[in-house]
């Protein structure tokens, strides 16, 4: 039996993990980190050269370039190589982003489009090819979930 990380608890009312933080590696930081400043409008904290964070309300992508991934193990991780991810961002309105997104993103997955759990979606791709996710969502059950 595998444990359940969101109910391991020091108590039985609050989580003793939160997940605070997804880090992408990359060749090149400041490149992703302008993306993503554009992409979220969140501003970018520079570390030093090797790391920026951009904080968001519901947590911090951080980016580390891959003169990091030694101090965590070498080989532990590989730039612009992720193939399971999307990263998704909750926006207003998902058809104005995409107009927005245009002018710096070079390539879409598809256009705006409604999922059948209620999100209107628009997925890209970023410098490194991580896919990203805007989404709106539409339906009153998806708008009940995001407080919308």
């Amino acid at each position: 039996m595998r444990p359940n990380v969101c109910r391991m608890t020091t108590s039985t009312s609050a989580p003793r993990h939160h997940l605070v933080s997804v880090r992408l590696i990359t060749e090149d930081v400041a490149r992703l980190a302008d993306f993503y400043a554009n992409v979220s409008g969140c501003p970018v904290r520079w570390s030093t050269p090797d790391f920026a964070e951009l904080e968001t309300p519901a947590g911090t992508l951080a980016i580390g370039s891959t003169r990091t991934v030694a101090l965590f193990g070498p080989g532990s991780a590989r730039a612009a190589d992720n193939h399971t991810a999307i990263l998704e961002f909750l926006v207003d309105d998902v058809d104005a982003e995409y107009a927005r997104v245009q002018q710096f993103v070079t390539e879409f997955v598809n256009e705006p489009s409604t999922m059948p759990w209620g999100n209107r979606s628009l997925l890209f791709r970023d410098p490194d090819d991580n896919l990203v996710n805007l989404f709106t969502p539409v339906t009153p059950e998806a708008r009940a979930k995001f407080g919308r």
